[in-house]
C-alpha cells in the first residue's frame, strides 16, 4: 500500500466524454483516450511501475497538500505547502461537447503564490495499458509522444516567450519528459497534454489560458444554475451532480458506473470489475436524481439513450432483449480479459478488463427501465409510437420469462437463484406500464401484464417472505438478507408502514448494519461464486437512510446520513465500498452511490419538512 496512493485520495476531472484521476500529491495516474472505455495512457493507478503517470509536485523532501476543487466547478486545485514557499497546480479538461472527438486536452497550470517553489513535471505515458511501446520527440515548442500505431499525445507548453526569469527546460529520460522549474510569487507556468492534435507542438499564451479556464468556469457554474434543489445538504448533493455529469458521455447521454477499472473490493482479493460502461440500471436511477434536481437535458439524454437499447432489442434468448449494460455509444462487445502484465492496485490481481457480466440475465432492469420511463413520462417526456411498441414486445417477453433463476442485482457468478429483488422489480415493470398504457390510451396487452403482475406480488408474498427470519430475503427458499430489497418500499412494492416491513427493516439492522454502514448481503451464507469478502456498499447506506425516512424513523435516517457523510473524501466523492479501517474500495467514484445519495438527500429533506 506504501507504493500506491488511497482510492479516495483522488480528485476526478472531466470533458464529458473521458475522465481523468488526479492524486493529493499531484500525479495523474488514471486517464483513458479517447473515452471512458478506451485503453489508458496513464494508468498509474493500476500498476505504479508498468502503468504510466503525469507528475507535478515539489522538489522539496517535505510538504503538505491540500486539495479542493473551485467552487461550483469540476477545476481542481491541488496546493503545496513548504516553509520556502506555496503553490498550487489547476487541473481541469476543457469540455467537449456532444460530438464525438479523438481530440482532448488535459491542462495543468503550476503557480507559486507565496516565497518560491521548484516543482518537478514527469510525463510517462503507456500506451494501451502499457502494452505499445512509444517514441518521445522534443522540439523547440513543446514534444510529442508517438506510439507505434500512429497514436499520440503531445505537450503544448504555457509560457510567455519573452519571460526569461523562469528556466523550464524539457529533457528526456528513457523516452519520457521531465523538467524542473523554478517559480517565485506571482509567476505561473503550465502546460497542456492533448491527444489527436491538430498540428506540432506550440507555446500557448496565457491569454489562450485564461480563456480555456474561464471558458471551462463558465460551462460548470452554468451548467449548476439549472439546479432547483435548495434543501439542506445543498453542497453536497450539488457536489454529487457535478460528479455524475463528469460521468456522463455526452454524445450519446450514457452514464458510466465509474471512469475506472478493476479497482478492488478487497485489497489482494478477485473481486475487480471494469465499471467503464453503462448498466441499464444505474442510468435509469439517474432520471430521478437528475429530474429531481432540474437538469432536464441530462434526463432527456439517458431516455433517448435507453430507447435506443429498446428500440434495437430483439428476439429475447436467454439472456432477455435488454442487455444489463452497454459500452458508451450503444454497443455491447465487452468481453472479459485479464491484464496479466499488471500487478493491480496495490497487488489486487488480477487487472479485469471487459465485463463478463455483460450476458447475465438479470430481471430486475426491465422495472428500473420501466420505472423511469414512467417517472419521466409524469415530467413531460413522452415516449413515442415505435418507443411503446418496443416496450411492449419487451414486456410481453418479461411476461413469459419472470418466473425464472437469474444472476441477480449483484451479478453472483455462483449460479442462478430465484431472487426476490429481481421479482420485485418484474412487478414493477408490468405496473408501470399498465399505468402508462391507462393515461395515454396506448394499445396494451392489459389482461396478460395485469395477470402477471399479480401472480407475481403473490409469489413474492409467498416465497420472498421468511416467517423464521421475520423478513423477506434474497431469494426463495433462503434465510439470507439482502440490502437491495430496501428499494421494496421504495418502489411502492409494500406500504412502508407495513409491519412486515418495518420486521424486514429491523432484521437488517441486526444482521446488515455496522454502525450504520451496510453490507449487501452475507456472502459465507449466501455463497456468490467469488473468494474472499468485502467492504459495506455506500449504495446501500443510501438506500437505507431513504427506506428509514420513508418507514418514518426521520431521526436514525438523518443520523445515519450525516454519519455517512463522515466517510465522504476530502471532497465529496464516494467509492462503491467502505472497509472496517474507513477507506474508500472499489472503482472511484462510482454514479450509483452519488446517485443514491441524491435520493436519499431529497426523500429525507422531505421528510424533514413535513415534520
Amino acid at each position: 500500500m506504501d507504493d500506491y496512493p488511497l482510492i479516495e485520495n483522488h480528485g476526478l476531472l472531466g470533458d464529458l466524454q473521458t475522465a481523468a484521476l488526479v492524486t493529493t500529491d499531484g500525479a495523474v495516474d488514471w486517464l483513458c483516450l479517447p473515452r471512458f472505455d478506451s485503453p489508458s495512457v496513464f494508468g498509474a493507478l493500476l500498476d505504479k511501475d508498468k502503468g504510466g503517470h503525469c507528475t507535478v509536485r515539489p522538489q522539496h523532501e517535505t510538504y503538505a497538500t491540500k486539495q479542493l476543487y473551485l467552487p461550483d466547478t469540476a477545476i481542481l486545485v491541488t496546493r503545496f505547502m513548504t516553509e520556502a514557499g506555496a503553490g498550487e497546480v489547476l487541473d481541469f479538461m476543457p469540455v467537449t461537447g456532444t460530438t464525438v472527438t479523438p481530440r482532448h486536452r488535459l491542462v495543468r497550470m503550476l503557480r507559486c503564490v507565496r516565497g518560491s517553489m521548484t516543482f518537478e513535471v514527469e510525463i510517462a505515458p503507456r500506451f494501451d495499458y502499457g502494452r505499445k511501446p512509444h517514441q518521445l520527440d522534443i522540439t523547440e515548442h513543446g514534444a510529442v509522444f508517438a506510439a507505434q500505431d500512429g497514436e499520440q499525445l503531445t505537450v503544448h507548453p504555457i509560457r510567455e516567450p519573452e519571460d526569461e526569469s523562469v528556466v523550464d527546460v524539457l529533457t528526456a529520460r528513457h523516452d519520457d519528459l521531465y523538467c524542473s522549474l523554478t517559480l517565485r510569487a506571482g509567476h505561473e507556468r503550465g502546460l497542456v497534454l492533448e491527444s489527436a492534435a491538430d498540428g506540432p507542438p506550440r507555446e500557448i499564451r496565457l491569454t489562450e489560458y485564461r480563456r480555456l479556464f474561464h471558458e471551462t468556469v463558465t460551462f460548470w457554474r452554468s451548467w449548476l444554475n439549472q439546479s432547483r434543489y435548495s434543501g439542506r445538504w445543498r453542497e453536497t448533493v450539488e457536489r454529487s451532480a457535478i460528479a455524475l455529469k463528469l460521468m456522463t458521455y455526452a454524445p450519446s447521454g450514457a452514464v458510466v458506473a465509474a471512469p475506472t477499472a478493476a479497482l478492488p473490493e478487497q485489497l489482494g482479493g478477485e473481486r475487480n470489475w471494469d465499471y467503464r460502461f453503462t448498466w441499464v440500471r444505474d442510468a435509469s436511477f439517474s432520471v430521478y436524481a437528475l429530474l429531481g434536481l432540474g437538469f432536464t437535458d441530462e434526463a432527456r439524454g439517458f431516455i433517448q439513450w435507453l430507447g435506443d437499447r429498446v428500440k434495437e432489442s430483439a428476439g429475447g434468448g436467454d439472456s432477455g432483449p435488454l442487455n444489463i449494460m452497454y459500452k458508451v455509444d450503444g454497443s455491447s462487445d465487452l468481453d472479459e480479459q485479464i491484464l496479466d502484465h499488471w500487478e493491480g492496485y496495490a497487488g489486487s490481481a488480477p487487472v479485469r478488463i471487459g465485463n463478463g457480466a455483460a450476458t447475465q440475465l438479470q430481471l430486475d432492469i426491465y422495472g428500473e427501465a420501466l420505472d423511469s420511463v414512467y417517472f419521466a413520462h409524469r415530467h413531460g417526456f413522452h415516449a413515442g409510437y415505435r418507443g411503446w411498441k418496443s416496450m411492449a414486445e419487451n414486456l410481453d417477453w418479461l411476461a413469459d420469462h419472470w418466473n425464472q433463476a437469474e444472476e441477480g442485482l449483484w451479478e453472483t457468478r455462483g449460479g442462478r437463484q430465484d431472487f426476490t429483488y429481481g421479482r420485485v422489480m418484474s412487478w414493477v415493470a408490468f405496473d408501470r406500464a399498465l399505468r402508462l398504457a391507462e393515461s395515454t390510451g396506448w394499445p396494451a396487452a392489459v389482461p396478460r401484464w395485469s395477470a402477471a403482475r399479480d401472480e407475481i406480488y403473490e409469489q413474492v408474498m409467498a416465497k420472498g417472505w421468511s416467517e423464521g427470519r421475520r423478513a423477506y430475503v434474497q431469494h426463495y427458499g433462503s434465510d439470507v438478507l439482502d440490502s437491495s430489497l430496501l428499494r421494496m418500499a421504495t418502489v411502492g412494492f409494500i406500504n412502508p408502514e407495513d409491519p412486515m416491513w418495518a420486521s424486514t427493516l429491523d432484521a437488517m439492522d441486526q444482521e446488515l448494519v455496522s454502525d450504520s454502514l451496510v453490507y449487501r448481503y452475507n456472502p459465507e451464507a449466501s455463497p456468490d461464486g467469488l473468494r474472499g469478502s468485502e467492504g459495506t456498499f455506500s449504495l446501500c447506506t443510501f438506500m437505507y437512510v431513504d427506506a428509514l425516512a420513508r418507514a418514518g424513523r426521520i431521526d436514525q435516517a438523518r443520523l445515519v446520513f450525516e454519519k455517512m457523510m463522515g466517510y465522504a473524501n476530502h471532497l465529496g466523492l464516494f467509492s462503491e465500498e467502505i472497509d472496517p479501517t474507513g477507506r474508500q474500495l472499489g472503482n472511484f467514484p462510482q454514479a450509483f452511490t452519488h446517485l443514491a445519495l441524491i435520493d436519499a438527500a431529497i426523500t429525507l429533506n422531505a421528510a424533514l419538512d413535513r415534520r
